[in-house]
């Protein structure tokens, strides 16, 4: 016997896809506002709820004809038009127009989107992923594990 969703998670699924923010989907659900984020957490890792949202987001897709392809597509595109070379240009002496230098026609442009194409290729995060097991003896006391946890710590960052 499968299990359906509830309601409440029905309306978490519609109510997460507005800004993928799982607290405030909670709250707009109708959970209470103490426990929202808990909720909202639980729900996020609930297979049955992660596959009504995959779902939910694969008929937005298709709906409105876009994929992460065309949003790749329209940073590039962005980022190779702001990146353009254009000329800095300055009246003489003689009221002509001369070329004093050359500049990119939108840095701030260039930037946000070589930075958001950075964020997709993964090559800065604020998380560090980890795999792999850590070996604790049962018999160390809460210090000894804080000082190891810490020791652990300063490897990974380097």
């Amino acid at each position: 016997m499968k299990k359906k969703l509830t309601n409440k998670q029905k309306m978490f699924c519609k109510e997460y896809l507005k800004d993928l923010n799982a607290t405030q989907a909670a709250i707009r659900a109708g959970y209470s506002k103490k426990t929202a984020e808990v909720i909202g957490f639980e729900n996020l890792r609930k297979p049955k709820i992660n596959e009504q949202i995959q779902k939910e987001m694969d008929k937005r897709s298709e709906r409105i004809k876009i994929n992460a392809d065309d949003v790749l597509e329209g940073i590039l595109k962005v980022r190779d038009n702001a990146m353009q070379v254009t000329d800095i240009m300055e009246s003489n002496e003689k009221g002509e127009r001369v070329k004093i230098a050359e500049d990119m026609i939108d840095r701030n442009a260039a930037l946000k989107a070589s930075e958001l194409l950075g964020k997709h290729l993964k090559l800065f995060t604020d998380k560090i992923e980890l795999n792999g097991t850590l070996e604790v003896k049962d018999n160390l006391t809460d210090k000894e594990l804080a000082e190891k946890i810490k020791l652990l710590q300063s490897k990974i960052k380097g």
